[in-house]
């Protein structure tokens, strides 16, 4: 495969120049962020009309290709969730159209696919197979290496064709362009440190003083994390920090006692922040939000399952992805009767959302078909198929 290797601004510049007037870019980024907080950009990967390019992020200010990212360019990327978590953190934006290949292929009976897999299923071509533990980071790159990096755009393009006609085929198009909006608005970056507590384990059965000590402790990591750039289990692992919060220490000798903490954790600073962090999770309250369904009436949380079953029904008759469809939050959110539950409006409801007010207004319930698969039945026990 022949690409341009950019490396330099004047060699970037003139490639943009040729993008902005493109109707269609397919993007990928290649980054790691192993033993980093935030995710370092290693590679972005372009194709357009006429070519394939590998920019090096490394070598090059790679703030301007927001210049692509305008309304008079859609993006074409294949799961682009971590796409858009690099985009923000390296250039502060996302492009202002997408297309997410695997996202309407989950309209069309696959299964959160990767591109490999989509890409022989749809067009019939075997991607090169690459060393996925590759370090990006390291230069100069193998010819292999930025072969397979380009790879990744080649056949995005006509893959976007292909699964766009059949969209259109099947009415779904609006579907599809749907979730990815959904996708490209989601709220990317780091989550809120005062909130990184939730991510441990065993929280419920702690006592309220241990979990206010383990939340003042996990923000502070998550902070100090931040402001060095290295990932939180550097600053403190995850033993340690249950340690620190079981044993609630007043000094640094009774801190060098806590399980997980070892020297470097004891001296200087470090120690006197950890003991910190203690005194002020002494007074914190640290409620566990309550579990999915807890926030229920009683008399609905059956209904989660009752629900979940037709959802995975409807979504196996109708070739879509029931990630895509409703996850148990979804539906958690219909129950509640939230503003802007996914499952009340747009096209989970055309789909399924007026089905489960039936359900849940008793006009309808569930049987099974005979055939292995589930029916919605009418009061008058009329059969209704889930097939749209």
């Amino acid at each position: 495969m022949t690409f341009l290797f950019v490396d330099t601004r004047e060699a970037l510049t003139e490639l943009l120049d040729v993008l902005v007037s493109e109707s269609r870019i397919a993007l990928d980024t290649e980054f790691h962020r192993e033993r980093t907080y935030f995710p370092r950009l290693a590679l972005v990967q372009v194709a357009w009309s006429d070519g394939v390019a590998i920019i090096d992020p490394l070598a090059v200010d790679i703030a301007p290709i927001t210049r692509i990212f305008g309304d008079e360019n859609l993006i074409v990327l294949h799961a682009a969730q971590q796409d858009m978590d690099v985009l923000t953190h390296a250039v502060g934006s996302v492009p202002k159209r997408m297309f997410d290949t695997q996202i309407a292929a989950g309209f069309l009976g696959f299964s959160t696919p990767s591109l490999a897999s989509l890409v022989n299923a749809e067009l019939k071509i075997s991607l090169p197979k690459g060393d996925r533990l590759t370090d990006w980071l390291r230069r100069p790159l193998t010819t292999g290496q930025l072969s397979y990096a380009a790879s990744d755009v080649e056949h995005l393009l006509e893959l976007h064709d292909r699964l766009r006609n059949e969209l259109v085929d099947r009415g779904r198009l609006q579907w599809c362009e749907d979730a990815c909006e959904e996708l490209r608005t989601r709220k990317a970056g780091p989550a809120d440190p005062a909130d990184a507590w939730l991510k441990q384990k065993d929280l419920r059965g702690m006592k309220p003083r241990t979990r206010g000590i383990l939340a003042s402790l996990a923000e502070w990591r998550e902070r100090r994390a931040m402001a060095s750039d290295i990932p939180p289990r550097q600053v403190l692992p995850d033993l340690a920090l249950h340690g620190v919060a079981q044993r609630d220490p007043s000094s640094v000798a009774e801190l060098s006692q806590a399980r997980g903490v070892d020297d470097r954790h004891t001296r200087g600073a470090i120690g006197a922040e950890i003991l910190e962090a203690v005194k002020r999770g002494r007074d914190r309250r640290a409620d566990l939000p309550p579990s999915e369904g807890e926030e229920l009436d009683r008399n609905l949380r059956p209904a989660i399952t009752l629900v979940s079953a037709w959802i995975s029904e409807v979504a196996r008759t109708n070739d879509v992805d029931t990630a895509l469809l409703a996850t148990r939050h979804d539906i958690v959110a219909l129950l509640r009767r939230d503003e802007g539950a996914r499952l009340s409006g747009g096209w989970r409801r055309d789909l399924v959302g007026a089905q489960i007010e039936d359900l849940l207004a008793g006009r309808s319930g569930l049987s099974f078909d005979g055939h292995g698969g589930l029916r919605l039945i009418s009061a008058s026990t009329e059969v209704t198929s889930a097939e749209a």
